[in-house]
C-alpha cells in the first residue's frame, strides 16, 4: 500500500525533520500516529499524499511515487486536514461539485454519515462551526471509499457525542482493502479503535507495532508498590503508581496510550527494546 523508502525531508532553512526514515503501511488496518508537537507528523502525512516533496528517498502508493501526483494515485487517497477550508456550499451542493474525482464515491452512504454525525444536508458548511465542517468532511472522506484514507487531527471540535459516533464509523467502514491513517494528541480518542500504533520521535519512527502485540509484551496497571516487578516505565499519581511492567503473566492489558507514548518520548529505552525483542 504505501512504502517510504529513505525518506529525508526539511522544510527551506530549517533542520532536517525526517532522515533517511522507512516506513510500510499495510491494507486492512488502521494506524494510529503519534508525536510531539513539531516531531513532522503533519508533514510526514503530506508526504504520503503527494502534497509535500522530500529531498531524498520516496514514498510509493502501490508502487507508484505519489510526488508525480497521478490521477490514478490522487483518485484512490483521501486527505482530511486539521486546518480545514471548506467551500460556502451546502453538502448537498459539495458532493456534486468534487464527488466525481473520486470514482467509487458513494452518495447514499455520505447521506447515511451526515445523519450520524448530525450535519445539516442544507446548511452552507463556511457558516457552520469548527465541528460541523469537521464532520462533515469526515461524512465526505469516508464516502469517497478511497483505498488510504489519512485524517490528522480529525477530532479536534467534535463534543463527546461525536467523537463516540466517528468511532464507531471509522470501525465499520475498514475492509481488507482499505487503509486508514489517524494523526492525533488526543490519544484517548483512538484507544480503542487503532490497530496499529506508530511513534514519531526523533526523526524516525520509533515504534511500528500492532496493539495485540505491545498488549502480549507489557502491561498496564495501577500499583501501590512497584517493588520487586520489571517495571519498564512509571508516573506517580493520586491513586498510586501508573504503571508499563514486562507482562510475564501471559494476560492481556488494556494498553494506556497517553501512558505509553510519554514512555516514548521521554526515553525509555528498556521499553523500546523490550517491544523489539521476539
Amino acid at each position: 500500500m504505501i512504502e517510504i523508502k529513505k525518506l529525508s525531508f526539511a522544510y527551506p532553512h530549517k533542520q532536517l525533520l525526517f532522515k533517511e526514515l522507512d516506513l510500510a503501511l499495510n491494507k486492512g488496518h488502521i494506524y494510529g500516529l503519534l508525536g510531539k508537537n513539531g516531531a513532522g507528523k503533519s508533514t510526514l502525512l503530506k508526504n504520503m499524499i503527494g502534497l509535500a516533496f522530500p529531498e531524498k528517498g520516496s514514498c510509493l502508493f502501490n508502487g507508484i511515487n505519489v510526488a508525480d501526483r497521478p490521477v490514478s494515485v490522487l483518485e484512490d487517497i483521501y486527505f482530511i486536514a486539521e486546518e480545514l477550508y471548506v467551500p460556502s456550499l451546502t453538502p448537498v451542493q459539495f458532493v456534486g461539485n468534487t464527488a466525481g474525482f473520486y470514482p467509487k464515491f458513494n452518495q447514499s452512504d455520505f447521506y447515511h454519515y451526515l445523519k450520524v454525525l448530525d450535519v445539516d444536508l442544507d446548511g452552507v458548511m463556511d457558516k457552520q462551526s469548527y465541528g460541523q465542517q469537521k464532520k462533515a468532511m469526515i461524512a465526505f472522506g469516508l464516502a469517497t471509499n478511497t483505498s488510504l484514507l489519512i485524517m490528522d487531527e480529525p477530532t479536534n471540535g467534535l463534543d463527546i457525542p461525536s467523537k463516540v459516533q466517528f468511532r464507531k464509523l471509522i470501525a465499520s467502514v475498514l475492509t481488507e482493502d482499505r487503509c486508514m491513517v489517524i494523526s492525533t494528541h488526543q490519544v484517548r480518542d483512538l484507544d480503542s479503535l487503532i490497530d496499529t500504533l506508530l511513534v514519531l520521535h526523533e526523526r524516525e519512527i520509533v515504534v511500528n507495532s500492532p496493539v495485540e502485540e505491545i498488549s502480549e509484551k507489557v502491561s498496564f496497571g495501577m500499583f501501590n508498590d512497584t517493588t520487586g516487578l520489571q517495571v519498564l516505565y512509571e508516573e506517580d499519581s493520586i491513586r498510586g503508581k501508573n504503571a508499563i511492567i514486562k507482562n510475564t503473566t501471559g494476560k492481556f492489558s488494556k494498553i494506556d496510550l497517553e501512558l505509553f507514548f510519554n514512555a516514548v518520548t521521554t526515553g525509555s529505552n528498556s521499553l523500546i527494546e523490550t517491544l523489539k525483542a521476539n
